[in-house]
C-alpha cells in the first residue's frame, strides 16, 4: 500500500504522485499535497505583520478605516478584545467598543 493520502473527492486509497501532485486514478481528481495539509491544519490567518491570529487573540487596528453608515471613523491603535475568525473575504469577526459588531479584513490589523 502506498503512503498516499486518500483522493479528496472520491475517497479512493489508490491515489499515486505525478510531477509533484497527486492523482487519484478512479476519478481522475488531481491535487497539490502541500495545499492539501494547509487546509487540514484549519482556518489559517495572519495579521498584517505575518503573525498567526486565533480565536479569542487581542489585535489593534494599524490603518484609520472608514466606516459605512457611521458618524465616525475607526481610528489606529483602536484595540479589539476577543475575535473569531471567520472564512471569507473579512476574515475576523469582532465587537468593537462603540461601534458595535463588525468584520475587519486581517491585513488592517496586528496582533496585540
Amino acid at each position: 500500500m502506498s503512503d498516499a493520502p486518500q483522493c479528496p473527492e472520491c475517497k479512493s486509497d489508490y491515489a499515486y504522485e505525478d510531477r509533484g501532485m497527486l492523482v487519484c486514478p478512479d476519478c481522475g481528481h488531481e491535487w497539490n499535497p502541500a495545499e492539501s495539509a494547509a487546509t487540514e491544519e484549519g482556518l489559517v490567518v495572519l495579521d498584517a505583520l505575518g503573525n498567526p491570529l486565533a480565536d479569542g487573540d487581542a489585535i489593534s487596528i494599524i490603518k484609520g478605516l472608514k466606516v459605512k453608515g457611521a458618524t465616525s471613523d475607526l481610528k489606529i491603535g483602536t484595540k479589539v478584545k476577543n475575535i473569531r475568525l471567520v472564512e471569507g473575504d473579512h476574515n475576523i469577526d469582532c465587537k468593537i467598543p462603540g461601534f458595535g459588531a463588525m468584520k475587519l479584513k486581517s491585513e488592517f490589523v496586528k496582533k496585540a
